[in-house]
């Protein structure tokens, strides 16, 4: 008898239905930045750079940016967070114009999210966070190494 009910247990997982037996419950896609939304301005000097995100709507946000020098522009970036069918945050920058990078999402924890991308030249890490009330950006390459630190502040706050 007892030899039959450990036959009997041994069977079960086979022909219970696989979807009953997930032990790993199904991972949660990483949330939309959406504490990036909003208009940020940093710079020193006569530098400047600007950026403005949406919210996100439709799992997409969508930021232009602008560096500059004094009344000058030096540099401009299309840029956009979505989410992919399968679940995969990107982001998407189109430096100058030029052809879309896809930067896939490896962390995103509260106020900070990391997208990487180690096949481009520079950058390959894109780095976003918030500190307080400012917005705090890093490109660098895949190590961390050659780092560019950015921080923004609300434009008209304070």
């Amino acid at each position: 008898m007892m030899r039959n009910q450990i036959m009997l247990t041994a069977l079960l997982p086979a022909l219970a239905p696989a979807t009953l037996l997930a032990s790993d419950p199904m991972p949660m896609p990483m949330p939309m930045p959406g504490w990036m939304t909003g208009a940020w301005v940093g710079g020193e000097g006569e530098g400047w750079v600007d950026e403005y995100w949406t919210p996100p709507r439709g799992d997409l946000m969508i930021g232009p940016g602008r560096v500059g020098q004094g009344g000058k522009l030096l540099s401009f970036e299309h840029m956009r967070i979505e989410r992919e069918a399968d679940g995969t945050l990107v982001f998407w920058a189109l430096p100058g114009g030029r052809n879309a990078t896809r930067f896939v999402a490896v962390h995103a924890d509260g106020d900070d999210i990391i997208f990487e991308n180690a096949a481009n030249d520079y950058p390959q890490r894109v780095s976003y966070w918030r500190d307080g009330k400012k917005l705090q950006a890093q490109i660098s390459l895949i190590d961390g190494s050659k780092p560019m630190n950015f921080s923004f502040k609300l434009m008209g706050g304070p």
